[in-house]
């Protein structure tokens, strides 16, 4: 704890020093001296000031299902530590490497949509809009920073555990920019929240963020409804259950809503985790192959989380020569009380509401 703190006191600096950065920037959109750039159809950003981790792809996706069948929705991402660089439309055979994770995951799950990455965003929309010409809506994954597009519709998601009003900014704390930039948001979620909640819990947490007159503030968590699949072949099915020996997977940022909720689930769970986004090298996964064969059980399975999958994807020669059972385990965004219907309506109210 005091090696923390030490370490924390010296990083200060720095941190004031990103934050001025950070300021001087911000300062500067808004005198619009750096320019934000606006398009004739809706757009929709999901961001968030920490660093990864407060469910942008889950909450991304709950949008694309509750949009897509009444309008055509796009996806614009970065594509963040693919291998490839320029604007690139998503196609369902593309791996990780070359359009990254997230927007591969989108595509599979959803290929009736466009998906599309760009590191040049303003470039990006309308090559969006080239390629699909009846296009309606694209949401921004990732893009509460990405001050250069002017959303219609700011959606800023802040973790339960690590509320931004309780950060600091990089590197002594999460923070990607100073808890004010919240006044951008036109929604906030507490994502990540414990499947029930009490109204006193909401009522502190509203008070703690303080969200301004204009802004709407709501929960959700994460639901486990469906059974995790087989990566190679979606068909096959395991259960979870208090005879199941688990080897869980991750490459994800904070990992503790996982595997609290595998805990109540199966007989134990054994981890191994890696960096946000990272791409498994072939020492990798057999270090993953070693670690599941020493788990002394008859019934047992490798998990690991949709966006994992993609990337170990990338060694499926080895893993099915190798017959090793990886399943993905799918999730869900859910919210608490009233708050889907009220999510819900406004998302809709507004692009019925939009003008150009």
């Amino acid at each position: 704890m005091m090696q923390s703190t030490i370490f924390k006191i010296l990083l200060f600096p720095f941190s004031i020093l990103y934050g001025m950065g950070i300021s001087i920037r911000n300062f500067l959109y808004k005198t619009k001296v750096l320019r934000s750039f606006s398009f004739d159809l809706p757009i929709i950003s999901v961001g968030n000031l920490s660093t990864g981790g407060a469910g942008k792809t889950p909450h991304i996706e709950y949008l694309i299902v509750l949009l897509k069948d009444y309008i055509n929705v796009g996806t614009l991402s970065r594509g963040y530590k693919r291998k490839t660089s320029g604007f690139r439309v998503v196609e369902p055979q593309d791996n990780a490497e070359l359009v990254g994770d997230e927007p591969l995951q989108y595509k599979r799950k959803y290929p009736e949509i466009q998906v599309a990455v760009g590191e040049n965003r303003v470039y990006a929309v309308p090559e969006m809009l080239k390629s699909k010409r009846d296009l309606q809506l694209i949401l921004l994954d990732d893009a509460f920073q990405h001050r250069a597009i002017k959303p219609g519709l700011n959606i800023l998601l802040t973790e339960y555990s690590n509320l931004y009003a309780n950060d600091f900014i990089l590197p002594v704390g999460r923070l990607r920019e100073w808890p004010t930039g919240a006044e951008r948001a036109d929604e906030i979620v507490v994502t990540k929240c414990p499947p029930t909640m009490s109204s006193a819990e909401r009522a502190r947490i509203m008070a703690l963020l303080n969200p301004l007159p204009h802004q709407h503030l709501y929960f959700s968590y994460y639901a486990y409804r469906a059974a995790p699949y087989y990566v190679f072949n979606s068909v096959y099915r395991t259960e979870l259950n208090e005879t199941l020996d688990v080897l869980l997977v991750s490459g994800i940022a904070r990992t503790d809503y996982l595997i609290e909720y595998l805990k109540t689930k199966v007989k134990s769970v054994r981890i191994l985790e890696y960096e946000d986004h990272h791409y498994f090298n072939e020492a990798e996964i057999g270090e993953i192959e070693a670690v599941f064969k020493h788990i002394d059980s008859k019934n047992k399975a490798i998990l690991t989380t949709e966006k994992d999958a993609m990337r170990l994807e990338l060694h499926r020669t080895y893993l099915t020569e190798n017959k090793l059972p990886v399943f993905a385990l799918p999730v869900e965004v859910a919210f608490h009380n009233d708050d889907k219907t009220k999510f819900d309506k406004r998302i809709k109210e507004w692009l019925l509401d939009f003008r150009a």
